[in-house]
């Protein structure tokens, strides 16, 4: 598992129902191993519901590793690639550590924060690219001097700390969900192990006053790390320093698995000198006498501009090399997986011939993801958000399957029954929009509802389709008063039932704004197909400004839709290119 023994959050959730739904492992695995699930922002629209699971860290490692070691024709081989094998610009293999060499016409590089990776603990710096795991050397130098762009970012995480020394009764206690909701979209696929609560506490103004007072030590302040770190995930003596009218953070105590004592401090992100940790833990009464197995650290690691990289993936300098995860400037386990999932698709389709396999960005957050790293770059670390999808009424995290699975089996990465079972859920949400097209209730029946939900009554009956509509009720809680309606979510399959249900809810409930994206999506979408990769000498068009000759020379975008979101992309440039290609 990454750094946060996690899976999920904002945006981050989404990302791995789209795995799960192409056929992806990563839901599978959460799901079996969580020891607590939430879905976030249920207060707001379903386009920012976000699920986030707990799991078992131990437990999570050993189910993937029993997956890979069962999976057919793949086989592992545990070494350092210190070199890759180069001819005419051609990936042809890996060298390792021991003097191996592997052939190999594609090569997905997934380094994590292992290039060159170096740990800081205050002002004792330690080669690696996490706690007790060697760096990587050798592939960084090999890159640049073929002639690809690098630069440095820094990631940081919390302590850990032994929960037989955390005063629980002065924490606040947050249970996870218990309803049907998970990430995975397959029915045998279920939480298995004991589900564990997180804590809930706060700092203090004594607890930033001892942070202040080490900020000298603090590789973050003294000069020590000059690389880029993320803005949206920012260490405690970063925010100390940025809010410093805050006289409190919120903090979460979150288990790293069901039978270990062991937990990560989710919001104490810290690479100050340990004493310098404890000292401010201790002044947090729930922590007063806290014990630690270890301290919070920040690593510097190597990473390439991803505008080096097609929409595949592949590198536009080596044919045949993928570049996935952290190596292309992103932070975050999901963002990794996501294009990993992509990365390995398309080198198994260049191996083998077809169509190459990309996102469009109205079809998931994958496909964000990957367009904004290719086309805008990088200058921190990049995490998805919800806010930075244009369509995320379109990209909401329950239906996914539908979004996806068809194209997840069209390349034989979804099973036959994923596909049959997404059809399955797609018809029977159908027919329950039908129904409740055609169902009308009686103002008699369904009053007493209406008046105890605060809703106003009926003088006479209506459709069931436009109670739905009303926003202080549910599809379910009309369930009672409408004979058709519990006739037919009674003959759904238990395992479908409440994911129908739900998906017919919020389709009645968001119609409107959902058909308005989808039409702007659609007028977009006509500028994806206007091809203009290799058509353009950008420095003869004298019609556009510098900048826009300069990036878009760099960056060489595949349609005209890339090109507009390209930053210094002006639209009088987008429409001069236009008129050159006849439109």
């Amino acid at each position: 598992m990454s750094c946060n023994p996690a899976v999920g959050g904002i945006a981050k959730g989404q990302i791995v129902r789209e795995i799960d739904a192409l056929g992806g492992q990563m839901g599978i695995v959460t799901d079996r191993t969580a020891i607590q699930f939430r879905m976030l922002n249920r207060s707001k629209g379903p386009a920012m519901w976000s699920p986030r699971s707990q799991a078992d860290r131990n437990k999570f490692s050993a189910l993937w590793r029993h997956i890979l070691e069962n999976t057919d024709n793949l086989y592992m081989w545990q070494d350092a690639a210190t070199e890759l094998v180069v001819e005419d610009s051609i990936v042809c293999g890996v060298k390792t550590s021991l003097g191996v060499q592997f052939n190999a016409r594609c090569v997905v590089l997934t380094n994590g924060t292992f290039l060159n990776g170096l740990m800081h603990f205050g002002r004792t710096q330690i080669p690696g690219g996490r706690i007790s795991e060697q760096a990587s050397y050798g592939l960084t130098e090999q890159l640049k001097s073929l002639g690809f762009v690098a630069d440095r970012m820094k990631t940081g995480t919390p302590v850990r700390i032994d929960g037989r020394s955390v005063k629980w009764e002065l924490t606040e206690r947050q249970d996870g969900d218990n309803d049907f909701h998970k990430f995975s979209f397959m029915p045998s696929v279920n939480r298995e192990l004991e589900q564990r609560p997180c804590y809930i506490l706060y700092t203090n103004e004594s607890t930033h006053e001892a942070l202040r007072r080490g900020l000298h030590d603090s590789p973050l302040y003294n000069g020590q790390i000059k690389s880029i770190g993320p803005r949206y995930c920012p260490s405690i003596e970063t925010k100390i320093v940025t809010f410093a009218d805050k006289t409190e953070h919120q903090l979460f105590l979150e288990p790293e698995g069901e039978d270990t004592q062991e937990y990560y401090l989710n919001g104490f992100s810290s690479s100050l000198p340990i004493d310098v940790q404890i000292e401010a833990m201790q002044t947090i009464p729930a922590l007063k006498d806290v014990q630690i197995y270890r301290p919070g650290y920040a690593i510097e690691y190597d990473f390439f501009d991803p505008t080096q990289l097609k929409h595949t993936l592949e590198t536009k300098l080596v044919d045949g090399l993928y570049f996935a995860g952290q190596i292309n400037g992103t932070t975050g386990y999901e963002e990794a997986a996501g294009q990993g999932l992509v990365a390995g698709v398309n080198a198994a389709i260049k191996v083998k011939g077809g169509e190459e396999f990309t996102l469009a960005r109205d079809e998931s957050y994958i496909g964000v993801l990957i367009d904004d790293l290719v086309t805008k770059g990088v200058d921190e670390p990049y995490r998805m958000f919800t806010s930075r999808a244009e369509y995320r009424i379109l990209l909401r995290q329950d239906d996914a399957d539908m979004r996806l699975t068809p194209r997840g089996y069209s390349i034989g990465l979804a099973s036959q029954e994923r596909y049959d079972r997404m059809l399955s859920k797609r018809e029977l949400r159908d027919n329950l929009i039908e129904l409740a097209r055609k169902t009308k209730v009686r103002a008699d029946v369904i009053n007493p509802l209406l008046i105890e939900s605060g809703s106003t009554a009926l003088s006479e009956g209506t459709r069931l389709y436009d109670l739905i509509l009303r926003p202080q009720l549910s599809l379910e809680s009309l369930i009672p008063f409408v004979p058709a309606l519990r006739k037919f979510v009674s003959s759904i399959p238990v395992d479908l039932r409440d994911e129908v249900v739900e998906a017919a809810q919020i389709l009645i409930k968001y119609q409107g704004y959902i058909d308005r994206e989808r039409m702007i999506a659609d007028k977009i979408s006509r500028l994806e197909s206007i091809k203009i990769k290799g058509k353009f000498d950008y420095n003869s068009i004298t019609a556009i400004s510098t900048e826009a000759r300069q990036k878009l020379k760099r960056i060489d975008p595949e349609t005209i839709a890339q090109a507009s979101r390209i930053p210094g992309v002006s639209p009088n440039d987008i429409n001069v290119l236009l008129l050159l290609c006849g439109r």
